[in-house]
């Protein structure tokens, strides 16, 4: 082969290569058909789907292990929000813990309507979750007697109330049984529908009357208050002579530990009952209220008292000087507060408060019904 022939060839050769490659080519940047497209942009939205889901997870949105655990909203997300809106409503983070609060209360009673009450406690404690119970159901007696409530309506906190700022605060309000605790509802200055239980009557009260009686009347009194006077005189003693044989009456010395001429009178009216004078005594001090709480010390006409009155004045001034009823009068006043007892003269006949207006005639009423009974 001469040598222009060879060149000739290998000229023809490489076009021909030239000619496959420029053909491979326009193979690669042929369009793409409608089925590829599709496959392709099915192949692009999972790929996205999946990006999201990456996203979502500790997002704010529904996911779906919450969905299956029936949380409804990623509980990270949660814990770096404060407030979110949700169809229609807007939902508060709080640092607090969820407070379960048992309200027991009488549906026919009008006063006892705790919703006054739950408005303000809502206020303070807004993480608060409510439970009604009827005073007597099973659940509410049983309560009324594990916390000894005295009114209705009652309130009762579950123990998260312990990690609440209104914990440290309203403490000394709070009366605890278990792991819960109550309020102490009439200390705490609450609004009292009814009482369910009455003072408790103790060995050494001053009582007229027999603890047989179907129907007990009983009289926080201060000898120092000229309010007291007249309720002594017209409906506590008018009892004593009109149901002798029906109710007994019990006086207790509602008085502040400062007013010591006050505490000094009832333990002197206290020893006089030991000789059965107590009423005739109580009208003495009343009648000498001028003398007796303005003197500096009251013991020597209180003992003048006595024996106007020919009582055995040795025993008499014996009891006096021992002071021998100061600790009755200490636990009566801590017992008249936590009943909620504001005044005086404040009567009780059975469970039912009278006022302290009230006339005889009211209370004749309301002691009749009740030996009706």
């Amino acid at each position: 082969m001469t040598e222009e022939n060879k060149e000739i060839k290998d000229a023809s050769m490489e076009e021909e290569s030239n000619l496959e490659i420029e053909t491979e080519e326009e193979k690669e940047v042929e369009p793409e058909t409608e089925e590829e497209k599709k496959d392709k942009k099915i192949k692009n939205l999972v790929s996205a789907v999946i990006l999201l889901a990456g996203l979502f997870v500790g997002s704010l949105f529904v996911d779906g292990i919450q969905m299956v655990r029936g949380g409804g909203f990623s509980q990270r997300a949660l814990k770096t929000v404060d407030v979110f809106a949700l169809n229609g409503r807007t939902w508060v983070a709080y640092d607090e813990p969820l407070v379960k609060l048992q309200v027991i209360s009488d549906d026919s009673c009008e006063a006892c309507k705790p919703d006054e009450v739950l408005v303000g406690l809502k206020g303070v404690l807004p993480t608060m979750l409510n439970e009604k119970i009827d005073y007597n159901s099973e659940q509410g007696q049983k309560l009324i007697a594990q916390f000894g409530i005295k009114t209705l309506p009652a309130f009762i906190f579950s123990k998260e109330i312990e990690k609440t700022e209104l914990f440290v605060k309203a403490e000394s309000f709070l009366s605890k049984q278990g792991d819960s605790y109550a309020i102490k509802s009439a200390e705490a200055g609450f609004p009292v529908g009814k009482y369910v239980s009455a003072p408790t009557i103790e060995g050494n009260d001053v009582k007229i009357g027999s603890d047989e009686s179907l129907v007990k009347v009983i009289s926080f009194i201060n000898f120092m208050n000229p309010s007291d006077k007249s309720a002594f005189q017209t409906i506590t003693s008018q009892i004593t002579k009109d149901y002798a044989d029906k109710v007994q009456v019990v006086f207790k010395g509602y008085v502040p530990a400062t007013a010591t001429q006050g505490v000094s009178a009832f333990m002197a009216s206290a020893c006089a009952n030991e000789q059965g004078k107590f009423l005739e005594y109580g009208d003495k001090l009343f009648a000498t209220q001028a003398v007796w709480a303005k003197a500096k010390d009251a013991t020597p006409a209180l003992k003048g008292y006595a024996a106007n009155l020919k009582l055995n004045t040795a025993d008499f001034n014996k009891c006096l000087d021992d002071k021998k009823y100061q600790e009755l009068t200490t636990k009566t006043l801590t017992e008249g507060q936590a009943f909620g007892i504001q005044a005086t003269p404040s009567i009780f006949v059975g469970t039912d408060l009278q006022a302290p207006t009230v006339k005889y005639d009211d209370v004749k009423k309301v002691i009749e019904q009740q030996l009706s009974r």
